[in-house]
């Protein structure tokens, strides 16, 4: 594996983990550890500026879907500072109900801004 498909499958399994930390300041950690200050997020459905709203935001997903997991879906590609990934979302040990492509893009190897697309959602998900 390449040193740029690593830091790919690295950065997005770090993006993962922060989607299932439900314990607030463990996921802040995590935030603040592989997101910068000013980081963006946005998907069809939610949108949040900075490491505060960002945390917020996943916890507000852990509260609509409790014990559901994410999950890598295939691999993560890196082409110079933007990142591709995809991800599944289901309850744990279970068939996903969700899954999605992100595109993100790095700064010194942190998260300064992603792109979140629903690939397939359920009816009323």
């Amino acid at each position: 594996m390449n040193t740029a498909a690593h830091d790919a499958t690295t950065i997005a399994q770090r993006y993962i983990a922060v989607w299932n930390e439900a314990d607030a300041g463990r996921r802040a950690a995590l935030i603040e550890a592989g997101w910068t200050a000013d980081a963006h997020y946005v998907d069809p459905i939610a949108q949040a500026s900075g490491r505060e709203q960002i945390s917020a935001l996943v916890g507000a997903v852990h509260q609509r879907y409790p014990g559901f997991r994410f999950n890598l879906l295939g691999k993560a590609e890196a082409h110079g500072d933007n990142l591709r990934f995809s991800w599944t979302l289901g309850p744990s040990g279970a068939e996903d109900l969700i899954q999605g492509t992100d595109f993100a893009q790095l700064d010194a190897g942190k998260l300064r801004s992603v792109t979140g697309f629903l690939d397939k959602v359920p009816v009323g998900a």
